[in-house]
C-alpha cells in the first residue's frame, strides 16, 4: 500500500519516451530501459512486448501492470563479473563471500519469511543484479511459483529455467521445491568461487562438468580442493 503510483507520462518522460538511447537490452518479456525520475532516482523500466515469448500469466508474477519499474543496478549482473577475466579482478574473497551471503538471505526470505512460500526456479548468475556497493539482488521473477499453507513442492509438465542450474528431479520429472532452489544456489556458489561456468566447464580427462569435477576433488580432501579452486580462478 506504500508503493508510489506513477503515471504513464511520468515513466515515459523518465526514459525519454522509450528512446533507443535509453535501452539497456531485451529480455523474454520485451525491452528494458534506463530512466531518471523527476526527483533524480535512477530506475529500470521493463515494458511488455506484444511479441513476447512468455505469456501474461508469467508477466503477472512480476506485477499487475504492463510496465515494471525497478531500482537501477549500475553494476549489472553477477555473470558480467565472475566470468570475465578483467572484471573478476574486482571480486576479492570478501566481496564474493558477501555476495554469496546476500543471495542466501534472499532465498531464505522467499522460502521462509515472505507471506507466501516462493519457489524461484531460475536462480543463476545472470539473474543476480549488483547495486553500487556490490550488494546482490535476486531479479526476474517471471517464472516463480508461490505456495500457501504447508505446501512446499509442485510438479509441472512445462519445465522452465536454465539447464546447468536445474536439479535432476526438476529437469527430468518437473518436480520443483525449496530443495531445487537450493541445488541451483549450490551450482551458483561453485561458479562464484571458481570463476567458471558449470555447463561450459569440461575436464579433459573425464569430461566432467564443474559439479562433477568438484565432486571428484572432494575425495582428495579440503586442502587439495582449495588448491584446485585457486588454480581454476587463475
Amino acid at each position: 500500500m506504500e508503493l508510489p503510483l506513477l503515471s504513464f507520462s511520468i515513466i515515459a518522460d523518465a526514459i525519454a519516451n522509450f528512446s533507443p538511447d535509453n535501452k539497456l537490452g531485451e529480455g523474454g518479456f520485451g525491452p528494458v530501459y534506463k530512466g531518471v525520475l523527476e526527483e533524480g532516482q535512477q530506475v529500470t523500466v521493463k515494458r511488455l512486448s506484444r511479441n513476447s515469448s512468455q505469456g501474461l500469466d508469467e508477466f503477472k508474477n512480476e506485477g499487475d501492470e504492463k510496465l515494471l519499474i525497478y531500482e537501477y543496478m549500475p553494476n549489472k549482473s553477477l555473470d558480467s563479473f565472475i566470468f570475465d577475466k578483467a572484471q573478476s579482478l574486482f571480486l576479492d574473497w570478501t566481496k564474493c563471500f558477501n555476495i554469496i551471503k546476500g543471495i542466501a538471505r534472499g532465498l531464505v526470505y522467499l522460502h521462509q519469511d515472505s507471506r507466501l512460500r516462493i519457489i524461484y526456479r531460475d536462480l543463476k548468475a545472470s539473474n543476480i543484479l549488483l547495486d553500487q556497493d556490490m550488494n546482490p539482488k535476486i531479479s526476474d521473477f517471471g517464472i516463480v511459483r508461490s505456495f500457501g499453507g504447508n505446501e512446499s513442492q509442485g510438479n509441472t509438465e512445462r519445465v522452465v529455467g536454465t539447464y546447468g542450474y536445474m536439479s535432476p528431479e526438476y529437469a527430468i520429472d518437473g518436480i520443483f521445491s525449496v530443495k531445487s532452489d537450493v541445488f541451483s544456489f549450490g551450482v551458483l556458489v561453485l561458479e562464484i568461487v571458481s570463476g567458471k561456468r558449470n555447463r561450459r566447464f569440461t575436464q579433459q580427462d573425464t569430461g566432467n562438468n564443474l559439479m562433477g569435477h568438484v565432486s571428484s576433488l572432494v575425495k582428495n580432501g579440503p586442502n587439495y580442493l582449495h588448491t584446485q579452486f585457486v588454480y581454476l580462478h587463475t
